[in-house]
């Protein structure tokens, strides 16, 4: 482990259109101990070769390809290469403000936190903003993110210092494996607090899985039944409140 050292893992699918501007945004950070592990998960456009240009010009950014296997693979591949005290995830179109990494690991600091997230903007694929930010609580714990995932994989710091990586449970392949993986962390780490300040951009699109609940909701359930093991019954419960808290984040 290298302190002070951030591992950004990003998974790449098919992410031509928008992985220039994802690099972009990392590369603009106010702070710069970072290395940006891609994860090139099969792709079958140019965005490898697209990457590939920019770990021409810096070393920091990491290039590794594999099948395609899913986000929960290619997260867990990165996490395996990475070097850093901090984990942080990026998805290959989501955006960060030039402070975010900065802005993170101050909050950290301020409340001895080894588990941050932060607000978000919310725009489409033509970068314009599509619904009102989302606005994060100030903290959260175990039993909060199970009725509702506050934290966005793209605002997601966790430090490894004291409980080590933590892995993504891969038979989810693509859906809902961030939520499952940050009620791992809480697990141990019991509390996480948000930045109440927008420090990313988070890309909705068209055939987003965030907004297709009927998609997620048997995968879920799965997370509260199959591997929280909380019963039937609140299984059901959480679900509901899942399925309410979700609706009202994407109504406007």
């Amino acid at each position: 482990m290298q302190k002070g050292l951030v591992s950004i893992i990003t998974p790449l699918y098919n992410g031509e259109k928008y992985v220039s501007q994802t690099i972009e945004s990392v590369l603009a950070q106010t702070y710069t101990d970072w290395e940006m592990i891609v994860i090139n998960d099969g792709s079958k456009d140019s965005s490898e070769k697209i990457v590939e240009e920019y770990t021409k010009k810096d070393n920091r950014i990491k290039l590794f390809s594999q099948p395609n296997g899913g986000s929960a693979s290619a997260r867990n591949n990165g996490i395996r290469r990475a070097q850093g005290q901090y984990i942080a995830l990026l998805d290959a179109d989501d955006v960060w403000e030039p402070f975010f990494l900065e802005s993170q690991l101050t909050l950290m600091k301020e409340k001895n936190a080894l588990l941050v997230y932060g607000s978000h903007k919310r725009i489409d694929e033509n970068n314009n903003e599509c619904l009102k930010p989302f606005i994060v609580p100030e903290k959260v714990t175990y039993r909060d993110l199970l009725k509702t995932c506050s934290i966005s994989c793209l605002t997601g710091v966790y430090d490894i210092s004291v409980h080590g990586k933590i892995y993504f449970n891969e038979e989810l392949r693509s859906l809902r494996d961030d939520h499952l993986y940050w009620l791992e962390i809480l697990k141990k780490t019991g509390i996480a607090y948000g930045n109440q300040n927008i420090i990313a951009s988070y890309r909705i699109l068209g055939n987003s899985v965030s907004r297709n609940k009927k998609k997620v909701i048997i995968p879920q359930f799965k997370i509260y039944y199959k591997w929280e093991k909380l019963g039937l019954i609140p299984s059901l419960y959480y679900l509901a409140n899942w399925a309410i808290n979700g609706f009202v984040k994407y109504r406007k």
